[in-house]
């Protein structure tokens, strides 16, 4: 216990430089704790069970959604077998207020009788989907979209056309929660296509429900080659398949991540080596009188390297706290709602970061440690600096 105390006092002996190193490298924490939540949020993370059993359908040919699929497909779809349900999906792209990104969120047009029945997994009130149902301008909002706006059923609220020549004039009415936030508005596509003649009779994609995960591949497969000679092929794939596929579109989002991690690491070695390798120097007199002491080499190397350890494990708390607490705040502020709701920072990321601040630590302190722990106590004492 001695010891420990010991190790603790001389991790913080020189205070100002202390403090800057677990700044420094607490920054670096926090930066490779987001890399970190952003990198499980897009390639480790699922959408849950429901979404397991969800497929996308798609046009072949377009990875933006500029394409669209006749609306026949629905029925030919739904007859495949494995499939329990299918609904269409439609991009609209219209204005709320105006045109600024705060008031940016998803309106999507679908067939209200068959949309919730594809998403069994969206909590809502039954008397609301009723409600939506037998109104032809009705809508239903994610409930954190509502929060944002204030909005409530019954309210009624009008999205300017920008693609479509027609403004939605929609009644809300109803409030549903996802297990992930959309930030959409979702109504029935009818309310377009009895607008705009060029909207009848084609959807951007079909949103399917399979019975099964053993079924999944078998109907994807099954699709596509349904419409393989057709005018419109499809690319059928899963809804995290579909999240990675427009992801992709960013460019390649997994050499970014772990490019800025190793710049993150590297960097970080190196303020903490050069600070553990300044205060090991500083102290060769104070190694050689411990020698003279009865200290073992091995408990002199155990000192340093704890007192590394303590620095960059304290630099690693604060960073992932300090992460915690910017994305929590993000979770909680109008304009990230749905940033907030998709990033999380999960335990073994938390527990991965301080495995990785440890990992510094060591690896800071160890050459370092090593010489002046296999000094001889005449050479130490002699040393000026």
């Amino acid at each position: 216990m001695a010891l420990a105390r010991f190790v603790a006092k001389n991790a913080f002996r020189n205070k100002r430089r202390s403090v800057l190193t677990i700044l420094s490298v607490g920054f670096s924490m926090l930066l490779l704790t987001i890399m970190m939540a952003v990198w499980h949020s897009f390639y480790i993370d699922q959408l849950g069970a429901k979404s397991a059993l969800r497929l996308i359908v798609r046009p072949r040919a377009s990875s933006y959604l500029m394409l669209s699929l006749p609306s026949y497909y629905e029925a030919k779809i739904l007859a495949v077998p494995g499939v329990v349900n299918v609904t269409p999906c439609n991009l609209f792209s219209g204005l709320y207020e105006n045109d600024k990104s705060e008031n940016a969120f998803a309106q999507i047009g679908t067939d209200s009788h068959t949309f919730l029945k594809v998403h069994p997994d969206y909590e809502i009130a039954e008397d609301q989907t009723a409600a939506w149902q037998r109104d032809r301008a009705g809508a239903i909002v994610d409930s954190q979209l509502a929060k944002k706006y204030g909005w409530k059923p019954g309210d009624r609220i009008v999205v300017k056309g920008s693609v479509f020549p027609v403004n939605l004039e929609l009644n809300i009415r109803g409030i549903f929660k996802a297990p992930i936030p959309t930030q959409a508005i979702i109504f029935d596509w009818q309310y377009v296509e009895e607008a705009v003649q060029q909207a009848k009779g084609r959807d951007n994609m079909f949103l399917v429900l399979a019975d099964s995960p053993q079924s999944v591949s078998r109907v994807a497969t099954t699709v596509d080659a349904l419409f393989h000679n057709s005018t419109v092929p499809t690319k059928t794939e899963t809804e995290k398949a579909f999240e990675l596929d427009f992801i992709s579109m960013l460019g390649n989002v997994k050499a970014f991540i772990l490019g800025v991690c190793g710049a993150v690491l590297f960097t970080t070695l190196l303020v903490s080596a050069n600070s553990m390798a300044m205060s090991i120097r500083e102290r060769t007199r104070e190694v050689a009188m411990l020698k003279t002491l009865g200290y073992p080499c091995r408990t002199i190397l155990g000192m340093f390297v704890g007192e590394a350890i303590t620095l960059s494990m304290t630099a690693g708390v604060l960073g992932s706290s300090t992460a915690y607490c910017l994305l929590y705040a993000i979770a909680h502020s109008a304009q990230g709602q749905l940033y907030g709701g998709v990033l999380k920072i999960t335990p073994p990321t938390v527990v991965l970061v301080w495995l990785v601040s440890v990992l510094v630590g060591f690896l800071s302190a160890a050459i370092p440690s090593y010489r002046a722990s296999r000094m001889s106590v005449v050479e130490g004492l002699r040393h000026i600096g």
